[in-house]
């Protein structure tokens, strides 16, 4: 199984056409099918857009997780904060939703609420099955 994770807004957003890029973060498809997509749009966002942000793994931040694997989320993270500062306006916001393909539809964990520019990185953690929303 992949560890996938998504992202939910109110604005269209550009993908990348390939399935796989070299770059660390990517708006495109990656492990998800269409009917995963379709799912966490149902079960989890409240946003009519939806996408899975590719990044050859999904981005999850715990103290339990492998110390490397831990710091390419949290430098995922911050390139997803900037990238999608540049598309929102003052008031809009995203959502972030990291899970094992196939459990989009199982009942979310926790929630949590971050303004885009405004948090510590080391100060917060984001396990699996949380619903962030980034406010700006």
């Amino acid at each position: 199984m992949s560890l996938a994770s998504y992202i939910g807004c109110n604005i269209e957003l550009s993908i990348t056409d390939d399935e796989y890029s070299d770059e660390s973060l990517y708006i495109g498809g990656c492990f998800a099918g269409e009917y995963d997509l379709q799912n966490v749009k149902k079960f989890q966002f409240t946003t009519p857009y939806v996408y899975e942000i590719s990044s050859h793994w999904g981005i999850e931040i715990t103290e339990f997780m492998n110390p490397k694997t831990c710091a390419e989320s949290k430098k995922k993270l911050i390139e997803l904060c900037k990238r999608m500062d540049g598309y929102l306006k003052h008031g809009d916001y995203f959502e972030l939703y990291s899970c094992w393909v196939g459990e989009e539809t199982e009942k979310r964990e926790g929630e949590i609420t971050l303004l885009i520019n405004n948090f510590d990185i080391d100060q917060i953690e984001i396990p699996e099955k949380t619903l962030v929303r980034f406010e700006k």
